[in-house]
C-alpha cells in the first residue's frame, strides 16, 4: 500500500525499529526490497536517487514503483532522494511520489533554509513529505562534496525554520562505501535527537557494520538509507547467473537470480534495524 514518509516513520516508530530505505533503479531490485520488507511485516522507503532519474525519468520510474507500491502488503514510501532542483521536486509531486529530499547541505545555511522552505511549499498541499539534510555526508569517490558533522543546535533552528518532515544527518557516515568501519559519533547523535523534534535520517548506510546499524537506532535515528549494499549484490548475482549460464541471454532469467539476492541482502539489512 503507497503510504507518506511521515506515516512510514511513525509505524517503523511504533513497532520499535528504524525505517529501510533503499535506493531502486528499476522493477527487479524495487520488486526484490518489497518481497524482503513482506516477509519481515514492515514498511519500507523505495528512493530513487539522480543517476535514477537521469537515466529512467520521474514519470516512468513513479509508474513502476507506485504501482508495486499500491500492490504491496505492506505500506511503501516512493522517495525523491537527494534533489538539489525544485523543478525535480515539483515533477516528482505531480507524479505522485509520496515523499522528496531538498539535498541543501552543500549550500550556506541560510541559502539551505530558503530552498528547502519553497520545497515544502511545493510538497505540503499534495501531502508529500519533506526531508531535508543539515550538515554534510560526503561521497567516498568525490572529494568536491564537503563532509561536514551536524550542529545539534543548527539543527533545532533549522527544522523549526523550514518544518520538514525528517531531517538528514551527519554523524560518520559516508555515501558508496563499498566496504564497512566508519567511525560514528552516537554522543552526537544522540544530543541531535534530544534537541529535534522530527525522526532523524541516516545517509551512507551501506559503510555502517550490522551491530552499528542497531546502535544508530537505539540513539535516535528513525530512516536508514541504504544503496550500495544492493548495487553490489545485484551486480555480483548478475556475474554469477552468466558465468554459471553462458548461452542464457533472456534478461528475465538472468535477473531472477539477481531479484533473489537482492531480497535475501535487503532482508538480511532490514533485521538489523
Amino acid at each position: 500500500m503507497r503510504c507518506d514518509l511521515k506515516k512510514a516513520m511513525e509505524l517503523a516508530q511504533a513497532m520499535g525499529h528504524g525505517l529501510p530505505a533503499f535506493n531502486v533503479f528499476g522493477y527487479e531490485d524495487a520488486k526484490a526490497v518489497i518481497r524482503a520488507a513482506e516477509a519481515n511485516g514492515c514498511p519500507v522507503v523505495l528512493m530513487t536517487n539522480k543517476v535514477a532519474v537521469e537515466h529512467m525519468g520521474i514519470p516512468i520510474l513513479a509508474g513502476i514503483l507506485l504501482r508495486l507500491a499500491d500492490s504491496a502488503r505492506v505500506p511503501v514510501c516512493v522517495h525523491l532522494d537527494h534533489s538539489t532542483d525544485l523543478d525535480h521536486i515539483r515533477e516528482a509531486v505531480a507524479w505522485g511520489y509520496t515523499s522528496v529530499m531538498l539535498d541543501g547541505s552543500q549550500l550556506p545555511y541560510e541559502e539551505n533554509v530558503r530552498i528547502t522552505r519553497e520545497a515544502v511549499t511545493i510538497a505540503r498541499p499534495g501531502q508529500v513529505s519533506v526531508e531535508a539534510e543539515i550538515g554534510s555526508v560526503g561521497y567516498s569517490d568525490n572529494s568536491a562534496a564537503q563532509s561536514r558533522f551536524t550542529d545539534p543546535e543548527e539543527a533545532a533552528a533549522f527544522v523549526k525554520e523550514t518544518q520538514v518532515d525528517a531531517l538528514a544527518v551527519a554523524v560518520g557516515t559516508v555515501h558508496r562505501m563499498e566496504h564497512q568501519g566508519v567511525d560514528l559519533q552516537f554522543g552526537l547523535l544522540k544530543e541531535i535527537h534530544s534537541r529535534v523534534p522530527v525522526p532523524l535520517v541516516i545517509h551512507g548506510s551501506t559503510g555502517v557494520t550490522d551491530r552499528d546499524l542497531k546502535e544508530l537506532v537505539r540513539c535516535g535515528a528513525c530512516k536508514i538509507n541504504m544503496g550500495t549494499v544492493l548495487r553490489i549484490t545485484f551486480g555480483k548475482a548478475l556475474r554469477e547467473q552468466m558465468e554459471a549460464d553462458a548461452h542464457v541471454y533472456d534478461r528475465i532469467a538472468l535477473f531472477k537470480h539477481c531479484m533473489d539476492a537482492v531480497e535475501q541482502k535487503a532482508a538480511e539489512k532490514i533485521g538489523c534495524l
